[in-house]
């Protein structure tokens, strides 16, 4: 198992194990299949390109896989660059409950401790995800709040949890 930043080079692995993220756990994600199904693959390789305030990691498992991926991305505006958000957490199934996950987020964690001026890291999680919400308190994440109906999908709300790291 290696862990290691996206680079516009891996756009088609990481479009791939996306599309899936977005067909298997459709109430997870703000955006839809259909949408980033749409995307290219130069749009995708743009949306992966790391800077210093971005980047997108992946796992990839013994084969060469990418079964894993999660984004961090610090915010823009003076006066919240002290912040920074997690996105699009995911796992393909076959991978799950082997601490891959953890590892993904040790190592997003270890990476924005080197940016200067960032004090928090926040992510949301659909409420009813048990096993997400265990893995974030268990790296000292915890819950500041709660968005209800903060998703819909398929005529169906999903309330999510806020949770904040402090650095």
């Amino acid at each position: 198992m290696s862990i290691r930043i996206l680079h516009e080079s891996d756009a088609q692995l990481y479009q791939e194990l996306r599309l899936s993220s977005l067909k298997i756990n459709p109430e997870a994600f703000g955006s839809t299949y259909e949408r980033e199904a749409k995307f290219s693959l130069e749009t995708v390789a743009e949306r992966l390109k790391p800077t210093k305030d971005k980047f997108v990691l992946g796992a990839f498992d013994g084969s060469g896989s990418l079964v894993g991926i999660v984004t961090f991305m610090r915010e823009a505006n003076l006066k919240t660059a002290h912040k920074g958000n997690v996105f699009g957490m995911y796992i393909a199934p076959e991978m799950r409950e082997k601490g891959l996950g953890k590892s993904l987020m040790l190592e997003l964690i270890r990476m924005t401790r080197d940016c200067v001026g960032l004090e928090q890291i926040n992510l949301t999680v659909v409420s009813k995800n048990e096993s997400a919400k265990r893995l974030y308190k268990s790296l000292g994440f915890e819950v500041y709040g709660l968005e209800r109906n903060a998703l819909k999908y398929d005529g169906q709300y999903f309330d999510e949890d806020l949770m904040v790291l402090k650095l």
